[in-house]
């Protein structure tokens, strides 16, 4: 066989067996998973409703800072917009050409070369949104998306909760 060493197995030649020790430092991990797997699914559904909360939170605390110091410009969609982020240039009030690094807020619909109205903060003006949208028109379609999670992952939770018990 082979030679016993400060607890690990080895070969004739000296190698140790990568597999086994690696079984034997994933397999209390798989273990516990298994046993808490309704909880897991339930804490990844937690985390995404309070990751969609938080967002919402965000955009409404930026939503204030402009409405607070507002200023109006018109703006061109430029080319190099994806759908994560709508990429605009208007001018401030000063004269200077602002292209937001993150964008626009809200974009929904809106195609390169298009004139759209912005709305933006006259302290920050990387902070803009398209005129006239905010927050509450995101409300929507992330409370879509809270529900479309919990409706795919309560029924599994429910039914890993009830598949331990038995």
């Amino acid at each position: 066989m082979g030679d016993v060493t400060s607890g690990t197995q080895t070969t004739g030649t000296g190698r140790t067996r990568a597999i086994d020790e690696l079984a034997s430092l994933v397999g209390p991990v798989g273990r516990f998973a298994a046993t808490r797997a309704s909880e897991i699914v339930t804490g990844i559904a937690v985390l995404a409703t309070v990751l969609g909360l938080l967002a919402l939170a965000g955009a409404a605390v930026n939503d204030r800072s402009i409405s607070a110091n507002p200023g109006y410009a018109q703006a061109e969609v430029l080319d190099g917009s994806t759908f994560a982020r709508t990429v605009v240039r208007f001018t401030v009030a000063s004269g200077e050409t602002v292209v937001p690094e993150h964008g626009v807020f809200y974009p929904s619909g809106l195609e390169v070369g298009e004139s759209v109205a912005v709305e933006y903060d006259l302290a920050d003006p990387e902070l803009a949104r398209v005129a006239g949208r905010s927050a509450l028109d995101q409300a929507a379609p992330l409370a879509l998306g809270v529900a479309l999670v919990w409706a795919v992952l309560g029924p599994i939770a429910f039914w890993l909760r009830r598949r331990r018990r038995a």
